[in-house]
């Protein structure tokens, strides 16, 4: 089951009117759980498979999403943007810019990274999974902050590969 076949099935049990649905497919177990205040649904995942494709497959809500208004400047810094890469998150979660509070930071504005480099770390469901940069580059934005939270396929870095 991919992460789509998921958030269609939140959109469908959240619309309906139904509290509760438990889905098995093969060793993936979900339940979700909607409110009566018709809040965004509880979900809980088991999974008997490793823990990568569970966390990986966890969607958020679109209602936790809160919308960003355009302004002009927003536009032009987006058409300069253009030429770089950007590192998106691949998961919700925490994301950590240090491996430890007592270290220093993965990446920092003007660093110079390689393909498969750790640029950053993201908790999900007390599991800290390292983000390898796919790109090779010099970081010219970042766009989190340090222990903030994050949504799947989020824009982390911007990167100029050149």
């Amino acid at each position: 089951m991919d992460l789509k076949e998921i958030q269609n099935l939140i959109k469908f049990v959240s619309n309906s009117g139904v509290a509760e649905v438990k889905l098995e497919t093969g060793d993936v177990k979900i339940t979700i759980r909607t409110t009566l205040e018709g809040n965004s649904p509880e979900i809980t995942y088991v999974q008997q498979a490793p823990m990568q494709q569970a966390i990986q497959a966890a969607p958020v809500a679109p209602a936790a999403v809160a919308p960003v208004a355009a302004t002009p400047a927003a536009d032009t810094t987006a058409e300069d943007n253009s030429k770089y890469i950007t590192i998106k998150s691949p998961m919700i979660g925490t994301l950590y810019r240090k491996p430890a509070p007592d270290k220093p930071m993965f990446v920092e504005v003007g660093t110079t990274i390689n393909k498969g480099d750790v640029v950053c770390v993201v908790e999900a469901m007390k599991l800290f999974n390292e983000i390898e940069s796919e790109i090779s580059g010099k970081i010219v934005k970042v766009l989190v902050d340090d222990s903030s939270p994050v949504e799947f396929d989020q824009p982390l870095f911007l990167v100029d590969p050149s």
